[in-house]
This record gives structure tokens, C-alpha cells and sequence, in this order.
């Protein structure tokens, strides 16, 4: 038996989880910041750290009291190395560090990348290789290809911004509040989806993404219109299936270039339920084999990065010297 603490702080997300033989969630504990970011907008990077630092030392032992392990059971310390804020990285790093040299035992960096991969393990839904991963959130939307459990290659990404960015952004113009995307698919489930035509962006462009187009159309619909009577809620699932649509077009088209038979989607944006259901029907009627994530481990959270700490460390060689907050880390 062997138990890993993992601790992700790469975003506005403080979260430990305690992971038992890669597979096994004991523990999964996030501290969100939503509540401190709401009222910018947005993720504000020095809050976001200085929340980490406020909060990381509660999650740690609440995470360990729900798993009921202390730090002497664990065997070793899994970390978010990047990408993300760097800020926030370096409270979760430091944290991970000095358990690591407490007790003794090994610190696995981890690419948050591979974390929202990997999280798929704990729902039992295997991935055939090779296989193409999207992973969509607020701060990606890109195509890894994945040729085995260690081998990755970024096919492409957004040239802009992110799906999840664009989703904020819009909820925000429509004074909806922050996180975007859980307000707009809220708003759209009552809405009607074909009231508004969105220009897909980049449609013949392979394995590249560009959604500040959709947003920036989506704004100027809604300056149209008038605000005494403003069709909220048709906006919002016009825009949410256009940002759908896209997905799964780009999605089905890198497959068909690839020659992959089986997708992968992962990512805070994934959680959507409207995607979800449009990805498996699209996905039966191309023959691709479909895995996804369990929506409560689609967002940031320490159970991933734990979940691939386990099942990449043996092909990690990385320095503890080398073991920094990489921002910008790829890949």
C-alpha cells in the first residue's frame, strides 16, 4: 500500500487530497476563493496567494483527518509545479517541500496538465492509446495527444483566450457573476439555443482554438439589444453552444487528422453537463471512443495531482534543486 499527499495551489483553488495506491481518493479538500475574487470579476493573483498561505495549513489537516492517516503513514508528496499563477504555486511548493524534508520521504512534482488527465483513473473508465485529450478550463484549451501513460504532445491550444475566460467575461458583461460557466449553463437551460447564430472562429484551422472572436460578438450582440428587456437567458445558450459546437467540431476533426479513436475531455469546463451530453452523442455517431471525468474532479483539486504523482513518478527525473514554480511550465 502506498499514500500520497497532493496539494494543488496553481489557480484560486487551495486543495489537499490523501491518495491511496493511485487509485483509491481518501481525502479530496478545496478551499475555494470564489467568494474573494467575485467581486473583481476574476482571479486576482496576489489575493490568490495570499489566500493559499491563509488557508493551506486548515485544508492540510482536514484533508489528513478525513482520510484518518497521519503524516507518518504517508509515503510521499505530490505538488503542482506549474502551470499557473506563480504566486500562488510557490505557497503549495513551499508547504510540499518542507513535509518532504520532515518526514523523509519523496516530493513528485506534477504538472497541473497531467493532473486533469490522470484524474479519469479514479472513475474506472480506461483510456485506449493512442488517445487525444482536450483539456478545457479557464486558463487552457488545448490538444494533448497521448501516445502511452508517459508520453505527451501538445497539438494545439487556443491563440487567445481560454473557453473558460470567454464564459467569465460574458457572465460578467451580463452581471451574472463570477465563476462564469456554472452561471451561463444555469441561465441556459432555460434558454433556447437557436435564438442567436454565433460565426464558429477558426474552423478550417486544425488543432488550434480562438475564442476572444466569439466573445467579442457576443458582446456586441448584447450592446444591440435592449437592456430593459434583454433575452438573458437565450443569449446565454446561443453563446454556450457556440462554444460547444467548437469544441466538438475541433475535437472530432484532430481525431479524424490523427487517425485517434478515442478522445479524452478534462478540465473545469468539462463539467458542463449540456457538453458532456453533446460530446457522447457526437462521439457514438463518429464511432470514437469517449472518456471523461467525473465533474467533481473536472475542476482544480489535490486528488488529481495526487492520482498522477502516482502513476508518473517513476518517469519523472527531476532535481529537488530543479523542483520550482514554473508558471509557464508546457507539456
Amino acid at each position: 500500500m502506498k499514500i500520497i499527499l497532493a496539494i494543488e495551489s496553481s489557480c484560486d483553488e487551495t486543495s489537499v487530497a490523501v491518495v491511496k495506491d493511485g487509485r483509491y481518493i481518501l481525502s479530496n479538500v478545496v478551499s475555494s476563493q470564489i467568494k474573494a475574487h467575485k467581486r473583481h470579476g476574476g482571479v486576482v493573483p496576489e489575493l490568490a496567494s495570499r489566500l493559499h498561505a491563509e488557508s493551506i495549513h486548515y485544508v492540510l489537516e482536514k484533508a489528513l483527518t478525513e482520510a484518518s492517516v497521519s503524516l507518518s503513514d504517508l509515503d510521499a508528496i505530490a505538488v503542482t509545479m506549474g502551470p499557473g499563477l506563480e504566486g500562488s504555486l510557490i505557497v503549495g511548493l513551499s508547504v510540499a517541500k518542507s513535509l518532504s524534508v520532515q518526514l523523509n520521504i519523496p516530493l513528485i512534482p506534477v504538472n497541473h496538465i497531467h493532473g486533469h488527465i490522470y484524474a479519469h483513473i479514479a472513475a474506472k473508465t480506461p483510456v485506449d492509446y493512442p488517445c487525444l485529450a482536450l483539456i478545457v478550463s479557464g486558463g487552457h484549451s488545448e490538444f494533448i495527444r497521448i501516445d502511452s501513460a508517459k508520453q505527451f504532445h501538445k497539438c494545439g491550444k487556443t491563440r487567445d483566450d481560454a473557453a473558460g475566460e470567454v464564459l467569465d467575461k460574458v457572465a460578467r458583461y451580463l452581471n451574472l457573476g463570477y465563476p462564469g460557466g456554472p452561471v451561463i449553463e444555469k441561465e441556459a437551460s432555460n434558454g433556447d439555443s437557436s435564438a442567436f447564430r454565433f460565426t464558429m472562429p477558426m474552423k478550417h484551422v486544425p488543432f488550434e482554438f480562438s475564442f476572444s472572436g466569439l466573445k467579442t460578438a457576443a458582446i456586441d450582440l448584447i450592446d444591440s439589444l435592449d437592456d430593459s428587456n434583454l433575452p438573458v437567458q437565450d443569449i446565454c445558450a446561443s453563446f454556450q453552444k457556440a462554444i460547444i459546437d467548437c469544441l466538438i467540431y475541433k475535437s472530432l476533426e484532430a481525431c479524424d487528422t490523427l487517425g485517434i479513436k478515442h478522445l479524452l475531455i478534462a478540465g473545469g469546463v468539462t463539467a458542463n453537463q449540456s457538453l458532456q451530453q453533446s460530446f457522447e452523442l457526437a462521439c457514438q455517431d463518429k464511432n470514437i471512443g469517449l472518456t471523461r471525468v467525473d465533474s467533481k474532479l473536472c475542476t482544480d483539486n489535490a486528488a488529481m495531482i495526487g492520482l498522477a504523482g502516482y502513476h508518473l513518478q517513476q518517469y519523472y527525473d527531476v532535481k529537488d534543486a530543479a523542483i520550482f514554480a514554473q508558471s509557464g511550465l508546457s507539456v
